[in-house]
Parts: structure tokens; sequence; C-alpha cells
């Protein structure tokens, strides 16, 4: 990791533009911390990416919110793509200022940000699509790809773009040895993959989520779930979700190609209708303030017990229960199927 930040932070005042990846439903929190040593960066693009799980009015926020801060915002679903073919004439727009201005021929790009936040997904779909719309021949080189934060060790360079030449410099994700603020890392461990699973809880990072949904009105959407309702309504309301459903399965694929099989989502339809049947009823049937912490944590510690049958998690395998109904929660939190959020709150400038 030492190596990898210096190598980085030599190269950084040579390179003609510097795109930051950043997580859309935590934009300062998945902050790239070594820009912070080159204030002097005079063109940086902060690329927020899975805006497909963030909220959209959040994500508009953000967007004024980085152009005050001098830096030229984008929004991208790294998954989709349409969204990266966005980006990438979006970035040839950029470089032909800069081509422009300098009579420059050849255009450097760094790519940097914490590990997961799209940061070598990306540099792959650009490289293939670029060189696909300009009819280059050769081997397609590929950036590495993995759920797992370190896996990207080198700085590679990958070509995007021609008349002008742009070339992308891939970097390893990176992320301080020591987080010494408890609310950003409890975000980065809640939305996968900055920091490794097993670290803390799934049942601790559950409960973290918890008062998030909970506060916000996205359960209100899920009555037709409800455990409550009689099983004429509940009979006819499940054969227009399923409808629904099948929908979202298809763009779900289209957002996420390779991650999950639809023989996969099929078997998760149950569980996400009783856990959204669950939270609904849990929160309806609460009647005490939910602003008051005392109140939010009897609401958890009552909401574990349906969620456990909701998410078909047997009894019987003891002290790990709550961890298991973590799992499937999280699991249905960070692919989008319990709402969209972003959890930094914008600066009271930009609201």
């Amino acid at each position: 990791m030492a190596a990898a930040t210096n190598a980085i932070a030599q190269r950084l005042p040579l390179v003609d533009l510097v795109a930051e990846i950043r997580d859309a439903r935590i934009p300062l929190s998945s902050e790239y911390e070594l820009l912070r040593i080159f204030p002097s960066l005079s063109r940086r693009i902060v690329v927020m990416n899975k805006i497909d799980l963030a909220d959209p009015t959040q994500v508009k926020g953000w967007m004024r919110y980085f152009e005050q801060q001098n830096c030229i915002p984008y929004g991208v679903n790294s998954h989709n793509k349409d969204s990266v073919k966005g980006l990438l004439n979006f970035i040839r727009a950029q470089v032909r200022g800069l081509c422009k201005a300098n009579s420059r021929e050849t255009i450097t790009i760094m790519l940097v940000g914490i590990p997961n936040v799209g940061r070598s997904a990306l540099p792959n779909s650009l490289h293939h699509i670029g060189r696909i719309s300009a009819a280059e021949k050769g081997k397609l080189k590929h950036a590495t790809v993995s759920p797992q934060p370190g896996e990207t060790k080198d700085i590679s360079g990958l070509k995007i773009g021609s008349h002008p030449n742009i070339y992308l410099l891939d970097t390893p994700g990176i992320l301080p040895h020591i987080i010494h603020d408890a609310e950003r890392c409890s975000k980065l461990a809640l939305t996968g993959g900055a920091i490794r699973d097993g670290l803390i809880e799934q049942k601790e990072l559950a409960q973290y989520f918890l008062p998030i949904l909970n506060l916000s009105d996205q359960y209100k959407k899920w009555a037709k779930f409800s455990n409550n309702q009689s099983r004429l309504d509940r009979k006819e309301e499940a054969s227009i979700s399923s409808k629904l459903e099948v929908r979202q399965k298809k763009q779900y694929l289209m957002d996420h190609t390779q991650e999950r099989t639809m023989l996969d989502l099929s078997m998760q339809d149950p569980i996400l209708h009783g856990v959204r049947g669950a939270i609904f009823d849990t929160i309806s049937s609460f009647d005490s303030n939910l602003e008051l912490e005392d109140d939010m944590i009897k609401l958890i510690k009552a909401q574990f017990i349906p969620l456990r049958v909701a998410s078909r998690v047997p009894e019987y395998i003891g002290e790990n229960v709550d961890n298991k109904v973590g799992v499937k929660l999280l699991d249905l939190y960070r692919t989008g199927r319990l709402g969209h959020y972003t959890l930094d709150p914008l600066p009271v400038t930009i609201l």
C-alpha cells in the first residue's frame, strides 16, 4: 500500500486530468484523501458511481456541491453500458477543451479512488467502448475487477480514445491505514467493499442500517406485503407485484451483468417480499417516538424476530442467527431492493 501511494503521488503532478471515483451513496465518506496533498490540481472530475443505488434528489444536490468546490461532477452507473458511454463522451468533451488550450494531441488521465467504488470496472468499460468506437485493433487489456479490496496492485495504462489520444492510468484503491471517524468507518462498511466483510459483524451493520430505513418513508410503499392483509388481497397484490418484480429483475440483470442469475433472483423474491412486509408491520405498529434513541433501539430489537422469519433463517443455528439475518438484510440493501439511500448529509449551504 505504501509503495502504491508513493507511485501515485509521483505521477499525479504529471497527468493532465484526474478522475476521482466516489460512491454516490457516500460522496464525502468515499473521498480519496491522497488528493489533499495536491490542492493545486487544476482539473479534477469527481465521478459519482453507483447512482442507481443512491437517492436521486441527493445526487443532484451533491453535483451542485462539487461544482462549488471547483470540481467537475458526473454521475454514472458503471454496470450500465449507456451510462458508461455517456461518461466517455463527457471525458472526451473535457479533453477537447484541454487540447485546444494546450495544443496537445495526447492526454493522460489518472483514475483514483478508494477500494471498490468501481475504480476497476470503469476503466475496463471505458477502454472497451472507446476501442470499439475508435475501430482499433489489438489485444484488449483489462484491469483487475474483484469484489475484494486491494486486488488492483499496479498502475496500468489503458487507451480509451483516439484523435486526440486519451490514456487512462488505472491505480490501486487506497484507504487510510487508520480511520479515526467511526461514522465514516460505519458507512464504508455498510455500503460494502471498501472494508472487508467480517471485520465488523453483520448484525452490527444491520443495526446501523435499520434506523436509516425506519426514519425514511420507504416502508410506506410496502403495505401490500403486510402480513395483516387478507389472503385474497395478498393474492391480488402478489400478481401485480410479480409483474413488477419481473421488470425489476430484467433491469437488475442489465445493470449488474454476471453478478446474479435469474434463478438466484427468483429464489430471493419470497424473502424480499417477506422482509418488506416485516419492516412495514413493525414500523406501522410501533407507537413510540422514533426520534428518541431508546425507542429506536426497542424497535430494532423487535424487528429482528420477524426479519429472521421473513429471511428464512432457522432459529436452531444459535448465536449466529442475528448475523445470518444481517447478511440477508445487507444483501437486499446493497442491491437497492430496500430503497435508495444517500448516507452522507448534504452541507447546509446546499440544502
